[in-house]
Parts: structure tokens; sequence; C-alpha cells
């Protein structure tokens, strides 16, 4: 196995994930950060990240990070960690193409000895069953004798500046008990918070997705909640104040629950499940809660504008945020667009303001050109992200005495919204 001396790492996949990674080993080993997208790595050479992980400070000190795009780049390394997306295809089925190319591609550079530690989020058994037949393929060496692997899920919160990658616990696991020790050993060299070694790369995998099922069984459940209590007229945001006052009660929040992890792990889950024979229950049905709740924000939205006497049909209404959480540019797996396609498809003439999204990549993904700042006078208004920038704006430059405003995430004084989630 491998010596500490001896590690050159290269990170495959340079987005929120493997960013903050490839900094934090580069403290402690030679790194090359891999990415096909050739802007991202000219961006990440002029010390420029447009997720906002790392700074220009940290990334101009990062000596011993080397970027590119080009695959000869990683022929020296040996230790090869992967970070690629891993999301869903319209049926709601995992989508392996990014994760089954990086495999290909390293396996054509592996050597003897060589690590593969995969952080992408699969399902259980998915490292042994899917990738390694093609490192062994491509590489002609054997899985276990001439190359090894790893799995340790990402824990990356993005946006969050007080839980960094070095600051979160790291589960580890490896294909043999040397591999998962000296795995082990390479992260907790670089992470302050500790390690947890799993017994298997399938625990450790499985661990990943119930991390963010849990969650998002939890979120649905209060989004229920939400519905039942919009039917009662009952404010759930006062419901959810009074529970909280006992100390064992979880206070999660209702809301539209996008991004790249809770909107999209379990269904990896249950499509595993589901390959075994078993149909999973709870999972799908807080699924099924949480994907409905762009078209119930919509349709709520319509029933205040018509007891204010508006008419649907090409009225202006402007959405406040299209990332799929606050103070984050990461637009990926957002459930805001929901909402905008309900609205527009009332015939009603929608709007999106968001400063912290990239405009070339919401109109790239969704099609949609967002406003520089909100112009003129909008029948509604639906605060759908909590941007610290919209607590802090003057919504009477934008809106009349009778415009509506639908704030999803309770953030906005109780006396001046319509309503609230």
């Amino acid at each position: 196995m491998l010596a500490g001396s001896d590690v050159r790492i290269a990170v495959i996949g340079l987005g929120y994930v493997g960013l903050p990674l490839a900094v934090a080993f580069s403290k402690k080993y030679p790194v090359t950060g891999f990415d096909i997208n050739k802007r991202r790595i000219q961006e990440l050479k002029d010390a420029y990240d447009t997720t906002k992980e790392i700074s220009r400070q940290d990334l101009r000190k990062a000596v011993n990070l080397a970027f590119s795009w080009d695959e000869a780049a990683l022929k020296e390394c040996n230790v090869f960690i992967v970070t690629v997306p891993t999301p869903v295809d319209h049926y709601k089925k995992p989508n392996l193409t990014h994760l089954l190319k990086a495999s290909g591609m390293i396996g054509q550079m592996l050597k003897k000895g060589d690590v593969v530690i995969y952080e992408s989020t699969v399902y259980p058994g998915c490292t042994e069953d899917d990738c390694v037949p093609v490192l062994e393929r491509e590489s002609g060496l054997k899985f276990n004798e001439g190359f090894f692997c790893g799995y340790s899920p990402e824990r990356i919160n993005p946006g969050d500046k007080i839980n960094t990658f070095t600051k979160i616990k790291k589960v580890t696991s490896g294909s043999t008990p040397e591999t998962a020790r000296f795995v082990d050993s390479l992260y907790a060299s670089v992470i302050d918070a500790g390690t947890h070694l799993a017994s298997s790369m399938k625990v450790a995998e499985a661990s990943k997705a119930i991390e963010n099922a849990q969650r998002d069984v939890n979120i649905s459940f209060v989004n229920e909640l939400a519905l039942i209590f919009d039917r009662m007229n009952i404010d759930t945001t006062e419901v959810l104040e009074a529970a909280a006052t006992k100390w064992n009660f979880l206070k999660y929040k209702p809301g539209l629950v996008g991004g790249h992890c809770i909107g999209v792990d379990p269904y990896y889950l249950a499509y595993k499940a589901e390959s075994l024979g078993y149909y999973p229950q709870v999972i799908l049905s807080g699924r099924r809660v949480n994907d409905m709740m762009g078209v119930f924000v919509a349709n709520k939205l319509v029933k205040l504008m018509i007891r204010k006497g508006h008419k649907i049909e090409g009225s202006r209404v402007l959405i406040l945020g299209i990332t799929f959480k606050e103070n984050c540019p990461d637009i990926r797996n957002t459930r805001v667009i929901d909402v905008y396609r309900e609205l527009t498809d009332f015939g009603m003439q929608v709007e999106v303001h968001d400063p912290w999204a990239s405009a070339e990549q919401v109109l790239s993904e969704y099609n949609i050109a967002t406003l520089d700042k909100p112009a003129g006078k909008y029948e509604a208004v639906v605060l759908a992200v909590a941007h610290q920038e919209f607590k802090a704006m003057e919504f009477g430059e934008f809106t009349a005495a009778d415009s509506v405003i639908f704030d999803l995430k309770s953030v906005l004084p109780q006396n001046m919204v319509d309503s609230r989630l």
C-alpha cells in the first residue's frame, strides 16, 4: 500500500464537492484537479470559483494544486478521487453516465497498487458492481490485486461557511482491510473533525443514501402538514413554533426540496430496493409529497390573487430566487422551476430575480432570462429563496397596495405578507 510521502492525488470533478476537497488535500499532498469543463479550469487557474466555495486568496495559496482538463496530467497520480455528479434521469432512475465515464478514463491511467476512491452519491453496491468492472476492463488489472478501491461519501453543504469540508466528520471505507486503513488515514490527515471507518464500502454507500432520505422524509412530513393546515386556515409556521417548545421536537420547515442531494438520493436507494424485489413505501411517499409542492404553491398564489380581484392571465409575477437554497449560487435540481412553469401555464408573465445565480447558467439550464433587478409593479411576488439580500429589500418599490406577497420561507414580517408556507 502507498506510503504518505508517495501519495499523488487526482480529484476528478471540480464542482461544489471536488474543489474544496482538492484544496484541502493540497495542503498535505501534491494534487491535480481535473474537470472536462475547460472554462471552469481556466477560471480556477485565474483563482476564481463560480461556486463561491473557495476564496481567491485560498486558491492562490494552494501551491500544491494544479488544474487541468488534459487526461495526460493524471498519469503520474496514484490516488484517484471521483466527485462527479450522479443525477437521476427523466424517469427518476439513477444516471451513472458521468460516474462510468470517469471510471473508464481512470481505468486507462491505473498502475499496479493505485487506489480509486469514490465520493459521488450512489446506491449500496454500486462501486463494486458498476464501477469496478469498468476499471478492470480499461486497466487490464484485477480488483484487489492490481488496484484497490475506497468509498467516502461527500458531505459538502453548499453555501455553508461554518460546516466546511474539514469540519465535517468523514465516513471512510476500503475494498480490503489494508485499503480501508489507508483511505481512513488519508482523510484523517486533512479532516479536523475526524473520520468514521465503516466496515465495508456498501455500508459507507448506504450511510450516504439514508442521510438524505431521512431528511427528505422529515421535510415531506411538515410539507404535508402545510397542505393540511392550509385547508384549515392555520399558519404552519406558528404551529411549528409552538410545537418546538418541546425539547425533543424536530423543527423541520416546509418548502421546496431540490438540490443535488435531498431531492435525488432517495431515488437511488429506492432503485436498489426495487431491484431486490422490495418496493419502498415511506421513502417514495415522501418524495411524492415534496415533488408536488411547487404546484401547490402556484395554485395557492392564484387563489390569493383571485381573492384580491386580479385577472390571472397576463398578470405580472416576480419570483425572488431560483437557486435551490439561500446564499448559494447552486441551481441544480431547483424546485423553484416547478412554481415558475405552473404559473406560466396559467398565462402569467413570470419574471425571476436572483443576485446569487449565474444568469448564463439559468438561461442555459432552464431557458429563463433573469432580471438584474425588479422593474415596475407586480401583481404578485413569491419569495422562493431566503437570500440575505431579499430580507433587506424595499418591497414597496415594485408592489402596489393590492399586490399579493407569498413568503415561502417565512422570513418576512408576517404583517407584510398575504401568506406563508
